[in-house]
């Protein structure tokens, strides 16, 4: 089962009430339908609002329509029929219900988006099926033939540029290579993505490919302003994901010392006041961090082999392959999100004031705000590398 069904879940035994929303079988792009076809073959009915992938087999969508009877109509008409707009498939149907929003932990009502749109984060714009199940499986034969680094928890790839995950940044003067010719044809797609407005031109010179085990996460973490540009794109492969966005108020959050490998999601080096949202990414969707989204939102995949939905456990793939494309910034970002850029002077100002929370925390190692200390000379070489970084 995938985290598609967090949101819709089809009537079960005799119980079909009807309802806008479809749950189609034997149809999706895994049977040579794309989302668009689908969309124009049922909104002959009425408005359709969303067509989602209900699992991650590619055979079976939820068709969301804005009325009920335009939903009783494409069901009367197309149930355990051939469909002529879908080359004559017979796809089978039942109405499916919008789950209620699941509850995490403190009781706070915590709902996971399938749409960029429902997520409501500015810069933030998901497409779903951006690549053919053929493309991703090309895709990860070309990776798995070519040499990974192994950091502590997962394996990592970089073309164009490394990330050097001791000073969370890339050397701009010792260029890779041009990226590799197999992301050639993403590389165009990208260029008409929705949300780059008039910054088509703009390429992508740095590509990140990471391989999450089952259980393996990120911790919460914005990518280093002056390393990278505005526009940040992410391809999931392999396996879904769901990844959380974290916005803290101005004031309440300061660049921890300390490695965020040491931060976790309780630790007090993060404040408890923040804005919390989710969005799931399935395989094959391409996501694209930009403007408030990319600068002032922290992005976190927690580490557990079980998302919890509802009242359903659902378990994680294998493993999850991302493809995170970027472009190195040429000279400092000056961006108006200052609290949390290592450009601007204001951020370096946060820096002073959380050296001064910093000795007040009771943390587990007394030792560890001179071991982390990003201004003492001395100890440069007993930095920890961050490896949350650099990842999607």
């Amino acid at each position: 089962m995938n985290m598609m069904n967090s949101r819709f879940s089809r009537h079960t035994g005799l119980k079909n009430e009807p309802t806008p929303n479809l749950f189609v079988a034997n149809c999706g792009p895994a049977v040579g339908m794309s989302f668009d076809n689908i969309e124009s073959a049922f909104g002959i009915f009425g408005k359709v609002v969303g067509v989602h992938a209900a699992d991650e087999t590619g055979t079976r969508v939820i068709v969301c329509f804005s009325e009920v009877n335009a939903a009783q109509a494409a069901f009367k008409a197309l149930n355990s029929l051939p469909c002529a707009d879908l080359g004559g498939r017979i796809m089978h149907i039942r109405y499916s219900v919008l789950r209620p929003l699941q509850k995490v932990h403190k009781d706070v009502l915590f709902p996971v988006s399938l749409l960029a749109s429902d997520l409501g984060i500015p810069g933030i714009y998901l497409v779903h099926d951006f690549i053919t199940v053929e493309e991703e499986k090309r895709l990860l034969a070309e990776v798995d033939n070519r040499q990974w680094r192994s950091l502590s928890k997962r394996r990592v790839q970089h073309y164009g540029y490394e990330f050097l995950y001791e000073t969370r940044n890339v050397d701009s003067k010792h260029c890779l290579g041009e990226l590799p010719s197999f992301v050639s044809n993403i590389l165009q797609k990208i260029l008409s993505f929705p949300g780059l407005g008039g910054d088509q031109n703009k390429e992508m010179d740095q590509l990140t490919v990471n391989e999450y085990p089952c259980g393996v996460g990120l911790s919460p973490h914005i990518d280093t302003h002056s390393a990278f540009d505005e526009f940040i794109f992410s391809l999931s492969t392999a396996g879904p994901c769901i990844m959380e966005f974290r916005r803290y108020p101005e004031g309440t959050w300061c660049h921890p010392t300390a490695s965020v490998n040491e931060i976790h999601e309780d630790s007090p080096l993060l404040s408890s006041n923040f804005t919390r949202k989710a969005i799931f990414l399935p395989p094959r969707s391409m996501l694209l961090m930009s403007g408030e989204g990319r600068y002032a939102w922290h992005h976190y995949i927690r580490h557990r082999k079980v998302d919890p939905v509802g009242e359903k456990a659902i378990r994680r793939s294998s493993r999850r392959v991302s493809f995170t494309f970027r472009k190195v910034r040429e000279g400092p970002c000056c961006c108006p999100y200052k609290q949390y850029c290592d450009s601007q002077p204001e951020c370096r100002n946060q820096q002073v004031k959380q050296n001064i929370v910093q000795s007040s925390l009771p943390l587990k190692r007394s030792s560890l705000s001179n071991r982390y200390s990003p201004n003492i000379k001395n100890n440069e070489e007993k930095v920890k590398p961050c490896e949350c970084c650099a990842g999607f």
